[in-house]
């Protein structure tokens, strides 16, 4: 079949989901689970060191913190390196600078020296979370798109769940440090996408490199042909057309603030904001929490693991959800269900013996937050065009970190006056007024290709 003339968008939307889509997702969504276990490994660690370096709760949310600091500065960078030089090379680094961050925590000697070295983690996992979600919206097709972005999210909680798993076997035997050191092996995975991940050619095409576009897409036609048995692909249907725009480092920027995206943007960076502040308030001290509650170290891990399972058919219900219902009212629903599991979990949490009532509220809000992340990571890359894509996906990141940041601090300084109660009560408040705000001022952009979507025709 003769493609002159069609844009890769065109040519990319038509092709049919295959075996090599699914092996790029499975490339992407591990990084996203390496990534998970890492930054999830805290919330069980965090008592273990707290007690090893004597630290105040307020210490504590301190250092809870110090990798969301981090997020925010990789966040906020990766998004315009990716805009301007390409998605595959800053994808590459992020993951090369949080193995080589997590080694550097295993030989942490000073509660000082743990906080650069996880401030270093937050960078590099910072600089991945957006780009992940940039590149998988750019290659699959719109009709999978919601779906496939929301199971890579999935890897989220399988990621925090494997860090509980490997957290109550390992902590008692080997100790903190040695658990680090075992989470930085998984950075030898950047020689996998190297072979395996192609460019965009969404982001080359809108770079002015077409012969560079054109070759990769002929490749990747090549490899869905050998993977689907067939010798013809369907013919391309004709998008809307964007212009290149090469540009500046600062250029997208300046375009997720332009008239055309300027509410989507406020809208997005609000919603991140809030839900990020409430869940990481919450699930950064659970296994604290609930050790100041009286269970012990291997109890409080069990316990959190357990209801982290939660998470796992709130992420494929959500999946399932965001083609059918769309991705504004499942963002609604999982945020106001998470808020509502959140304050009554904090309300079963005070009272220790009721472990029944601690599990059941702990895994339904579990449920919906899980669910909620794969909503926030679906519908983000899909509101901007491809030459800010990676800048409005990260920065909307970054502004999350900042509540990520915020959240431990804030539940380390309100413990001790309102109890856990309190805390989970202002969680629960977090979510809802997140949920409000993609209520009033959210788009719909179920079943719409990337192109369609930047045109801004759009309705709420």
């Amino acid at each position: 079949m003769d493609t002159h003339g069609y844009s890769a968008a065109e040519r990319l939307e038509r092709l049919p989901i295959s075996g090599y889509h699914r092996i790029i997702f499975i490339i992407i969504a591990l990084a996203f689970f390496f990534d998970s276990m890492d930054l999830a490994m805290m919330t069980f660690l965090l008592g273990s060191i707290k007690a090893e370096f004597g630290l105040s709760t307020a210490q504590a949310g301190l250092l809870a913190s110090s990798s969301f600091f981090g997020m925010v500065l990789g966040a906020s960078l990766s998004g315009m390196l990716a805009d301007r030089f390409g998605r595959k090379p800053v994808f590459q680094w992020s993951i090369v600078l949080w193995g080589v961050a997590s080694y550097l925590c295993s030989t942490a000697q000073s509660v000082d020296s743990l906080m650069l070295f996880r401030i270093l983690l937050g960078i590099g996992m910072g600089m991945e979370f957006p780009i992940a979600q940039s590149m998988l919206s750019e290659l699959i097709p719109a009709t999978r798109r919601g779906r496939y972005i929301a199971l890579m999210d999935g890897f989220w909680p399988l990621g925090f769940v494997a860090a509980g798993v490997l957290s109550y076997f390992l902590l008692p035997v080997i100790g903190w440090r040695d658990i680090f050191l075992v989470l930085a092996v998984p950075a030898v995975f950047v020689l996998v996408i190297r072979f395996f991940i192609p460019e965009s050619p969404r982001w080359l095409e809108q770079a002015g490199r077409g012969d560079e576009a054109d070759a990769v897409l002929k490749r990747i036609e090549d490899k869905v042909r050998a993977s689907l048995g067939r010798g013809e692909l369907p013919e391309p249907i004709r998008l809307p057309r964007g212009e290149s725009t090469p540009g500046n480092f600062f250029s997208a920027l300046a375009q997720i603030w332009s008239p055309l995206y300027c509410q989507r943007t406020m809208m997005i960076w609000s919603v991140w904001f809030f839900a990020l502040l409430g869940f990481y308030g919450l699930t950064s001290w659970l296994s604290a929490l609930l050790q100041q509650s009286g269970f012990a170290v291997t109890q409080s891990v069990y316990y959190t693991v357990l209801i982290s399972l939660g998470g796992i058919p709130g992420f494929l219900m959500a999946a399932w959800l965001v083609e059918r219902w769309g991705r504004k009212p499942v963002c609604v629903v999982t945020l106001l269900g998470g808020g509502v599991m959140a304050f009554l979990y904090g309300q079963s949490a005070v009272f220790g013996g009721n472990v029944g009532l601690l599990i059941g509220t702990g895994l339904l809000m579990q449920f919906f937050l899980f669910g909620m992340w794969a909503v926030l990571y679906t519908y983000t890359p899909e509101l901007y065009p491809t030459s800010a894509r990676a800048t409005g996906s990260g920065f909307a990141s970054a502004v999350g970190r900042i509540g990520s940041l915020l959240g431990p601090l804030v539940t380390g300084l309100v413990f001790p006056i309102t109890g856990q109660g309190g805390v989970f009560a202002l969680g629960a408040l977090c979510f809802a007024v997140a949920a409000g705000v993609v209520w009033l001022f959210g788009v719909e952009t179920r079943g719409k290709t990337l192109e369609e979507l930047s045109e801004g025709t759009v309705a709420g």
